[in-house]
């Protein structure tokens, strides 16, 4: 299979420039349109079979993929390119990136503009640049690749990008919804190279605190929402703690320092700087474990915060009210000896000679919705990156072209390939 990774290596600058455009087209939550129009451009030039959609909120509602939306989907829309053989045979594909990005926080603290994918020695700047429009654009040319070394898959494939994986996962769940279905799926977040064996489940909450508005002269008339808000995290402080403490219970889990890792992403609160604030949000997530399901720890969650304010005065003045938003889905394991992660390895092996590691990411992956809604095996293999959704997030180019290369490899070996003239 030479010829396929010689391939890669002779299109590595078009992957790169590549890159550097979706990159250069900011894609934040709600903005995707303009790289989705990017990636179906891309496709229909490789002679893929199109199509975009939207995320159908009210058809998606009652299906277990669905994680409560928090914006309008109007005017977003996944893209989805198939490949079908004359006379399909081997092992169908699914090859899945998410091109929705953070916030950049503030582009003045960047060392290169977030939007200008900057590339500096082996590394490629920008928001996005492994969160995970790498991954997208190593899926891309891995295909190309097969077919410039004159080859054809002979199972289906379909190269799925997709929309709302950082908040709610329901860009894949509107995939899955509309049939999505494969033997395997492959989807090249940043994992420094490794494949991922088990990830955390995630429910996101939004709390909202009340207080009692009063003159800063009379602060014993009044209750301030934002200190109460304070009394809060404390509170989920121990919570986090607890579920941390099973850690030792879920084989993997225990050798990471926080698996639970609760964050308080925003907080919002107060109107006026004298005046006791009456209001105020704050919004963050919460891990668990794979083998729990989002209902039983939503459950537990509700119930600490009640005994939280029957045990403080102040937070049963300051009335908190729970909602969840976004991702509450669980996490998942893939078991060791699956022939998806065997072609997987051995696909790695050859390109880099070293065995593929196993890691947990304690964080929601896309890949949990075809694991624990589909029973497809799903694999979670990626770049080396440095400080995703943090200031100057990159990832490494050569490390790229290594998993461009054991993408084709994989891809090659799971569906299968004949020369173009036999088909």
């Amino acid at each position: 299979m030479s010829a396929i990774t010689d391939a890669v290596d002779a299109s590595f600058e078009k992957e790169v420039a590549f890159l550097q455009e979706l990159i250069r087209s900011p894609s934040l939550r709600g903005q995707e349109a303009g790289v989705q129009e990017i990636v179906a451009d891309a496709l229909n030039s490789r002679g893929y079979q199109v199509e975009t959609f939207p995320i159908d909120i009210e058809a998606l509602k009652d299906h277990p993929a669905y994680s409560p939306a928090t914006i309008d989907y109007a005017g977003t829309f996944n893209v989805s390119g198939r490949k079908q053989p004359q006379n399909a045979q081997g092992r169908s594909l699914i090859l899945n990136a998410h091109v929705d990005v953070v916030p950049t926080a503030n582009p003045d603290h960047w060392t290169h503009p977030p939007f200008a994918a900057v590339r500096e020695g082996d590394w490629l700047y920008g928001r996005g640049a492994g969160d995970m429009k790498a991954g997208l654009a190593a899926n891309l040319f891995a295909v190309d690749a097969i077919e410039a070394a004159g080859f054809q898959l002979q199972a289906p494939l379909e190269f799925q990008s997709v929309i709302d994986e950082e908040v709610t996962g329901n860009g894949t769940a509107a995939a899955i919804l509309r049939g999505a279905s494969a033997d395997a799926v492959l989807i090249p977040e940043p994992t420094d190279e490794d494949v991922i064996f088990a990830n955390s489940g995630v429910i996101k909450f939004r709390i909202s605190v009340q207080g009692v508005p009063a003159h800063p002269r009379e602060p014993a008339s009044g209750l301030s929402a934002i200190e109460a808000a304070f009394l809060v995290i404390g509170g989920l402080k121990t919570i986090e703690k607890r579920w941390n403490d099973e850690k030792h219970q879920h084989s993997g889990f225990d050798k990471l320092s926080n698996p639970a890792s609760l964050n308080i992403g925003t907080i919002h609160g107060g109107e006026w700087p004298a005046s006791i604030p009456f209001e105020c949000k704050l919004e963050g997530r919460i891990g668990f474990y794979p083998g729990d399901t989002p209902a039983h720890r939503m459950a537990d969650f509700e119930k600490a915060l009640e005994s939280l304010c029957s045990e403080d005065p102040r937070l049963a003045r300051a009335k908190p009210e729970l909602e969840w938003i976004g991702t509450c889905q669980a996490g998942y394991r893939l078991e060791e000896g699956s022939a998806a992660e065997a072609a997987l390895s051995a696909a790695h092996e050859s390109v880099t000679g070293t065995p593929l590691r196993r890691s947990i990411m304690a964080c929601y992956l896309d890949a949990a919705l075809y694991m624990n809604h589909c029973g497809i095996p799903a694999l979670t293999y990626g770049p080396l990156t440095r400080n995703i959704h943090g200031i100057d997030e990159c990832v490494n180019l050569p490390s790229l072209k290594r998993v461009t290369r054991t993408i084709a490899l994989f891809a090659a070996h799971w569906c299968g390939v004949s020369p173009k003239s036999a088909l």
